[in-house]
């Protein structure tokens, strides 16, 4: 990995001194100090590293190094769901995706050969030639579902999740009115919106219905293990 790091070191000072670019040995830092991290970094997080190490540069300059590297193919720019923008190292002739945890924000990389190979069957079935793609798995990490209780509010749902309605309190008005609704014990529902803010957005059947944040406080579901 070192020697590799040194030779796209190597590639990124070739191309920036053909650009006649200036700062080159301030952006060599940068980018040194980006090649010896792992996993998926946010500015801020380069910029607390560069600190740490006694480095003083402003974030607009680091920042325009990241973009850089970007440009010239060093990096990656992800944008995953609810966190920072972040970036990763871009080796060429690899190829990964990631699945993203929703609650805690964890990110995991991984590689299938069989998911590769199904997706260009599937654009090559539809007459499409496939130049890139990216696949972002969301859902709940393993340590996230260890921690969770079986029985919640539905106020306390991710979105994307399906979950079965197991109680409703509150007064007799409201239980008629979710009913009326079509909502009732022992439904399977989808959580198509849940922003922690105003109404839980849900999915039964074929019907979507808005829960305001209160009843949804009051109605206990569990979470359905067999998830797609």
């Amino acid at each position: 990995m070192e020697n590799l790091n040194f030779l796209e070191k190597t590639n990124f000072r070739s191309l920036l001194e053909a650009d006649g670019a200036d700062r080159l040995q301030d952006k060599l830092v940068v980018i040194d100090m980006f090649l010896n991290t792992e996993g998926h970094i946010t500015l801020e997080e380069m910029m607390r590293l560069l600190a740490e190490a006694g480095y003083d540069f402003d974030s607009g300059f680091v920042k325009h190094c990241l973009h850089r590297m970007v440009e010239l193919g060093f990096a990656q720019r992800k944008a995953f769901e609810g966190q920072p923008i972040r970036y990763e190292h871009r080796h060429l002739g690899r190829h990964h995706d990631h699945l993203v945890c929703t609650k805690c924000g964890k990110i995991v990389e991984f590689a299938n050969e069989d998911i590769e190979r199904l997706q260009v069957e599937v654009a090559a079935s539809y007459g499409f030639h496939m130049l890139q793609h990216r696949m972002e798995i969301y859902g709940l990490c393993s340590d996230c579902c260890s921690e969770r209780e079986p029985l919640m509010p539905l106020s306390m749902t991710k979105a994307g999740e399906t979950v079965l309605v197991r109680d409703m309190a509150g007064c007799k008005h409201k239980q008629g009115r979710l009913a009326s609704m079509g909502l009732r014990p022992g439904d399977r529902v989808e959580i198509i919106n849940n922003t922690g803010g105003g109404r839980v957005i849900l999915g039964l059947g074929t019907t979507r219905l808005a829960i305001g944040r209160g009843m949804a406080n009051k109605i206990m579901v569990s979470p359905v293990k067999d998830n797609p």
